[in-house]
């Protein structure tokens, strides 16, 4: 199959923010790290529900009724449902294009560290780790952390390529590394760093190569959690990281790559916000969504729904009160994280319509402005 040329250009995106205005709120679309790409507040997670074909065809579908709908971010990852939600995301793209929505106008996310257990996961693991990834020459076992992720640089590369081929595409927009902090109980963290750079090398060849755009870093607890905790990373050892990598592949004064970063934040998990982790290197400590801001890093929040426990309720009665147009407590929860000061887009779990239907008619609304957002923590 041909894959598809393009990747997300200003012209293009601009054209799409313009073309979805009379219906959507200026405010939906923000700049992508003063690129002067516009992305959308809300974009299109890809890790719900089974490995099964009825999944794969109603991703492949709001996938491309979101990009149809004025919804122009999608992230999926190398070992989301087994590796088959890179195929369906395909499927939306492919069938996106074909009804005019450039393939400019998208930006396209792909993860990789995660071990792609393909049709499932194996009876025993280990042993297809060995036949799959060792015998192939990948990765060696000792790069291999808990039995389920993996730093090697040509594992992550065969992940780069496996998102570009089954998502149909030439250029990924942006590839993250995901959740490598797995590796610091095993390893330490500066053994850890150590293979990071050599994988940012790697994604910086593939930038060089025109495979990628940018690339970044996707966590759970590595940037939420105090700096004395072991789990702690901070957003200036990945630029340093980045920048050494640049150098290596492209000589002294190249520019990196490393421009975003995925979190989880939502109505349980505020501390992207709230706590003051990250030192920016101009004198001051700062939250994560402050320090990207400073330090030109795109933030997309994960986990908005809580993995839909908070779609369940109950809404908090400040954000109730402050969002009596919204019809339904999943409405109110993605509203309050794509309305935080500092967060671009605000990633949400896709697996029924009825979701891309809570997005869509969050879309449809302004965020909250920010004196009322900040309302919402004075009252709690």
């Amino acid at each position: 199959m041909r894959l598809i040329p393009g990747h997300a250009t200003p012209e293009a995106t601009r054209a799409y923010a313009r073309r979805h205005g009379e219906r959507l709120p200026a405010e939906h679309f923000s700049e992508f790290n003063k690129t002067r790409i516009r992305l959308s507040s809300l974009g299109v997670g890809t890790f719900s529900g089974g490995a099964d074909p009825e999944t794969d065809q109603a991703v492949g579908r709001i996938v491309a009724d979101a990009l149809r709908a004025g919804i122009n971010v999608v992230d999926t990852a190398a070992h989301y449902r087994y590796g088959r939600a890179l195929a369906a995301v395909g499927t939306g793209v492919r069938s996106a294009v074909l009804d005019g929505v450039p393939r400019e106008a998208m930006f396209l996310v792909s993860k990789g560290g995660f071990i792609t257990w393909h049709e499932g996961r194996p009876e025993d693991p280990e042993d297809w780790i060995r036949e799959r990834i060792v015998r192939e020459g990948l990765a060696d076992i000792d790069d291999i952390a808990q039995g389920v992720h993996c730093l090697a640089p040509d594992y992550i590369e065969y992940q780069l390529e496996l998102s570009r081929r089954l998502m149909g595409v030439e250029t990924l927009d942006a590839f993250l590394v995901d959740q490598p902090e797995i590796h610091f109980p095993r390893i330490g963290k500066e053994a850890t760093y150590q293979r990071l750079e050599a994988v940012y090398e790697r994604l910086e060849r593939a930038v060089q190569e025109g495979r990628l755009r940018w690339y970044g870093l996707a966590t759970f607890d590595a940037l939420r959690v105090a700096t004395d905790d072991p789990r702690f990373t901070s957003l200036t050892s990945q630029l340093g990281l980045a920048e050494k990598a640049a150098k290596a592949v492209a000589g002294e004064g190249a520019r990196h790559h490393f421009a975003l970063v995925q979190m989880p934040f939502n109505l349980a998990m505020t501390e992207g916000f709230t706590r003051f982790n990250q030192a920016t290197g101009q004198g001051n400590v700062a939250s994560t969504l402050q320090a990207a801001y400073q330090l030109r890093i795109y933030v997309m929040g994960s986990h908005t729904l809580g993995k839909g426990r908070l779609a369940q309720g109950p809404t908090p009665p400040a954000l109730e009160d402050l969002t009596p147009e919204l019809a339904s407590p999943a409405q109110r929860a993605i509203q309050f994280v794509r309305s935080t000061p500092g967060l671009g887009t605000a990633l949400v779990g896709l697996g029924r319509r009825r979701h891309l239907d809570d997005l869509l008619a969050v879309a449809a609304r302004p965020p909250l402005s920010t004196q009322a957002y900040l309302t919402l923590y004075q009252r709690a």
